[in-house]
């Protein structure tokens, strides 16, 4: 039993250690962004002719939302068609060695120039043989062989023109102009798909900056489309915090503008890097909720409160209670009016609440700071409100 001086006793508010549950929290900030999302922009610069939609409309896929003048890109496609046309004949006239007309024409001169040089190789064979019997003379026999020869020569150009009819500079010439003529039609095709926009998938349209007859710049947004049954919530969490968080962790989410409502999911994945945002050291993090009746909006502000750990059953203690001395953990017991220093031991800590694993039982009484006087062992104290 403790001895007490007689003392005047000191005034103190208590806190009752009670059993229930106790959840540690990281609170912080975050943004909605769609999972499935859309843009379309310009492919021209052109007029908007056609809207067929307005912000918020829920939209199916395949839908027509908005139509551009198309008239110029159409030109444009024609245009490069007839170029791709004249390319892929020049491509065919470099695989078979020239146009058709070319070609039929350097057969028929490779045919005669063949049956020219036999015709001056059987005179100049005649003529040697006359030689050998003194029937002709050298000089004949030289002037059917230079006969020859020119008619060799004609025969080896002609077949080095079959084979090789362009140089390499050409070809190379002529497949790059094949592959330009094939990338500018197929911009023009495409500028011309995107010239209609259809909607990829069911979702909402939520944003569209642009009206029906109004010049847009080639590049500018056209609308925004997304599937908001689910979306996304990027969470910045302070860097003193980053290490508490784990995949799997239950993520409330409250947005100012619908008061009481809250959207439930899980942490799916934790920071890789912290980074500045804004004024703060921060690590992403990223969790997907349901979003069925579409209330929460891309690119809203939302409060994120991240459930480090929760525990159910287990005796808590009001938070200011608990001190430190030499890393130690102890409180002030309210014992027949009287402190009595207790050391104590905890697990799960929030902003207002501790749990406790040791040192106190359900029921105790454990003084709160004082205002005005230091509490100390053995102090006599009563209890106020």
């Amino acid at each position: 039993m403790y001895s007490y001086v007689h003392q005047t006793p000191l005034k103190v508010r208590a806190a009752t250690v009670q059993r229930g549950p106790i959840r540690s929290l990281v609170s912080t900030n975050g943004k909605i962004e769609p999972i499935q999302n859309f843009e379309a922009h310009a492919p021209i610069s052109t007029t908007v002719k056609r809207l067929l939609v307005k912000e918020g409309d829920r939209v199916r896929k395949g839908q027509l939302l908005l139509q551009l003048d198309d008239a110029d890109i159409r030109t444009q496609a024609a245009r490069a068609q007839a170029q791709v046309k004249a390319a892929q004949a020049d491509q065919s006239a470099l695989t078979k060695g020239g146009t058709q007309e070319e070609v039929l024409t350097l057969n028929a001169q490779l045919v005669k120039a063949r049956s020219a040089r036999d015709v001056a190789q059987r005179n100049r064979d005649a003529l040697r043989r006359l030689q050998q019997d003194g029937a002709a003379s050298p000089g004949e026999v030289r002037q059917a062989e230079d006969v020859l020869q020119r008619a060799q020569a004609d025969v080896t150009l002609l077949e080095q023109k079959q084979k090789d009819r362009y140089s390499k500079p050409e070809a190379a010439r002529i497949q790059a102009q094949a592959a330009e003529a094939q990338a500018a039609y197929d911009a023009t095709e495409d500028a011309l798909r995107k010239s209609s926009v259809r909607a990829p998938f069911d979702g909402m349209v939520y944003s569209l900056p642009v009206k029906q007859g109004a010049f847009v710049q080639a590049g500018e947004l056209l609308l925004q489309e997304a599937d908001l049954s689910k979306v996304l919530v990027r969470a910045f969490v302070d860097e003193p915090d980053v290490g508490r968080l784990q995949v799997g962790q239950k993520v409330e989410i409250t947005w100012d503008a619908i008061l009481g409502r809250t959207w439930i999911g899980t942490v799916n994945t934790v920071p890789s890097t912290v980074k500045l945002h804004g004024s703060r050291n921060v690590g992403e993090t990223t969790c997907v909720v349901d979003n069925k009746d579409l209330r929460l909006l891309p690119n809203v502000n939302v409060g994120v409160t991240i459930v480090v750990a929760e525990h159910s059953n287990v005796l808590t203690l009001q938070r200011d209670a608990l001190r430190i001395d030499e890393s130690k953990p102890y409180v002030f017991r309210i014992v027949d009016k009287h402190l009595k220093r207790q050391n104590i031991e905890f697990s799960l800590q929030n902003l207002t609440r501790v749990e406790i694993t040791s040192g106190l039982s359900e029921g105790d009484e454990v003084a709160l700071p004082a205002e005005d006087k230091p509490l100390f062992d053995g102090a006599a104290v009563k209890v106020v409100p």
